[in-house]
């Protein structure tokens, strides 16, 4: 009956542990309970995301500017108690989960676990949808929907570009991505903003991005019914 009493008395120690804070920390980014000490530049940041966007940009000198490589990051912070120590699930000093998501190999925490976050060993990456829905495909070296895997037209290294609208690296972007008919990708945001401006082709190899027979048939139906103007009845175009 002791024995009974506590595990039940450790799990609920457990529990506590995996909420204290939970939701409570992190960045627009990521919710987490702790901060990472980039080991490129030695200063502390809520994740790599912020330290790009406060190293990497514009607004830095060039020779100054640079990323984080997430996988050297050794050192966290814990939120809650301001604990520095390795990197590990629970703070070593109070104990407080500080990601109920946890990837050793990438030292990556979130709290939030509904984007069903998996490890790719063959990206080197974590990635979200959940590690049912996808598969890893050896040409195209990403993870896909299983949706596509029998469907997509596969292109070397499609993922390991920048995306020919914004030029944000794709590979390890937050972004949706979307794989187009051709088998380039690009961000989904930067395909719906095309078509705003009426661009229906793949930047890179300028085929259409989508089924374009019924705009073709309209657009020969307006032709049929616009009468031909007088001065060009009975014309011929030589084509060289």
């Amino acid at each position: 009956m002791d024995m009974g009493f506590h595990e039940n008395e450790q799990n609920q120690e457990f529990a506590n542990l995996m909420e204290i804070g939970s939701g409570h920390y992190g960045c627009s980014h990521y919710r987490r309970r702790c901060k990472i000490r980039a080991p490129c530049c030695d200063e502390i940041f809520d994740c790599r995301h912020c330290h790009n966007e406060a190293k990497d940009s514009l607004h830095i000198e060039q020779h100054h500017r640079h990323e984080l490589p997430r996988h050297e990051v050794s050192k966290v912070i814990c939120s809650l108690c301001e604990t520095e120590q390795d990197v590990q699930q629970n703070c070593s000093n109070c104990g407080v989960c500080m990601g109920k998501y946890f990837c050793s190999k990438c030292k990556f925490f979130d709290d939030d676990l509904s984007k069903k976050q998996y490890h790719c060993d063959e990206c080197g990456i974590c990635r979200t949808g959940g590690e049912e829905n996808f598969f890893h495909c050896k040409r195209c070296r990403c993870c896909y929907s299983k949706i596509m895997e029998d469907k997509h037209q596969c292109v070397e290294g499609a993922m390991h570009h920048n995306c020919p609208v914004c030029f944000e690296y794709l590979f390890d972007s937050t972004r949706d991505i979307t794989v187009l008919r051709c088998g380039h990708t690009m961000h989904l945001e930067c395909t719906k903003d095309m078509g705003l401006h009426n661009r229906y082709t793949c930047p890179v190899c300028s085929k259409s991005i989508c089924d374009m027979s019924n705009l073709w048939k309209k657009l020969d139906e307006e032709v049929a019914a616009y009468p031909m103007p007088k001065m060009y009845e009975n014309k011929m175009v030589n084509q060289n």
